[in-house]
């Protein structure tokens, strides 16, 4: 006889639900004020109007330069719907309207809900992006339950993450920032309670996301490591890297003829920014809010403390993966990351996400010493 499952579990489950909705909703409200999907047009919250070559028409056309336009998941999805949705719904949903005027113009602030040719695919990446930073925060409560933090913690790191990505967009946030996100989470998740060959459509997807995935499987051999052997290890380690290697290459072979290339060289700048004084107390607007960047002197310096505070506590094979996330990702987001974009440094997200959770863990335990795993 299939086992009911009791009313107060049902009721934790709903609230847990409806409580990530809506950390999901202010989440996804934060980063789309500030950047949009870099529609040509848009006034945007720090800085002016959208422009450039990798705007959300190019992305969807296949247009944007390389290598914003290996970045297909969404873009894909999008065209795809609006090939095989007929025409007649697709004018019910642009015309359909309420005492208020039309939904479209309600739900979506840009100029492109009125356009014919793009507002589908418009409001389905819209969607789907939202529907990404949700599911991002229920892969990271994953994490944090198999990891055995307690239930609280559990429920409120994870919420305390997603707040947190619109203030890592600095300078520039884009619609697959989601998606890579959650399959971060999903990707440590599984890693820990699955066998290695489950992950390889996830890890193709993820791919298919964002071309930069491939060197986060990289980083996935000490948590395989806690499932198999050390050479059992290498080898889905290796599988996995594969995967994401051949998404990239096909990606890259379709789109070879775009303008731009692999990767943007951008250490120069980057030094420059870095050295410059004005950087450290710099701010922008997040959440209607005018505060510091957390690329500036006092919130790196929390973000640090946060982690230095609970690293002893982390399990071996988490603070494993970080050393090798680091290792990669603080090169590359040097040599060729955008000044200032501290999103580029998302390899790290999982760390700082279990760094939050072993601080309030230590608080909601009532505050004793945080002790070594």
């Amino acid at each position: 006889m299939k086992k009911v499952i009791p009313w107060s579990r049902l009721y934790h489950r709903t609230c847990l639900c409806v409580l990530f909705f809506i950390a999901a909703s202010a989440s996804f409200n934060g980063y789309y004020d500030k950047w949009h999907f870099r529609e040509h047009g848009v006034v945007l919250a720090n800085s002016s109007l959208a422009n450039g070559i990798y705007g959300f028409t190019d992305m969807v056309d296949g247009t944007a330069t390389r290598p914003y336009v290996f970045r297909r998941l969404l873009p894909s999805i999008a065209n795809w719907l609006d090939r095989v949705t007929p025409t007649g719904t697709k004018s019910l949903i642009y015309n359909f309207a309420t005492n208020q005027g039309r939904i479209i113009d309600i739900m979506v602030d840009s100029p492109l809900a009125g356009n014919r040719v793009y507002f589908f695919r418009y409001l389905v990446v819209y969607a789907l992006t939202f529907l990404f930073a949700w599911l991002a925060v229920f892969a990271m409560h994953l994490i944090c339950r198999s990891l055995r933090f307690p239930r609280l913690t559990c429920a409120f790191a994870p919420v305390l993450m997603i707040l947190v990505i619109p203030y890592f967009m600095t300078c520039g946030g884009y619609f697959y920032d989601y998606p890579e996100l959650a399959f971060f989470g999903l990707a440590v998740w599984m890693g820990l309670r699955f066998d290695w060959w489950w992950m390889l459509p996830l890890v193709a997807l993820a791919s298919y996301n964002k071309e930069s995935f491939l060197l986060m499987t990289l980083t996935l051999f000490p948590i395989l490591r806690t499932r198999h052997s050390r050479i059992g290890s290498f080898i889905g380690t290796g599988c996995l890297a594969l995967s994401s290697g051949a998404v990239y290459f096909l990606v890259r072979s379709h789109f070879s003829h775009n303008p731009g290339g692999t990767v943007l060289v951008e250490w120069p700048f980057q030094l420059i920014f870095l050295i410059r004084p004005s950087n450290l107390f710099d701010i922008e607007k997040t959440y209607g809010v005018l505060a510091f960047r957390p690329i500036t002197l006092i919130p790196l310096a929390l973000i640090v403390w946060t982690v230095c505070r609970s690293w002893p506590s982390l399990p071996q094979a988490i603070r494993r993966h970080g050393k090798i996330a680091a290792a990669i990702n603080l090169p590359l987001f040097f040599l060729f990351c955008s000044p200032g974009e501290m999103r580029d440094l998302s390899m790290l997200y999982i760390i700082f996400l279990l760094a939050l959770a072993a601080n309030l863990a230590a608080i909601e335990r009532g505050g004793q010493k945080l002790a070594s795993a």
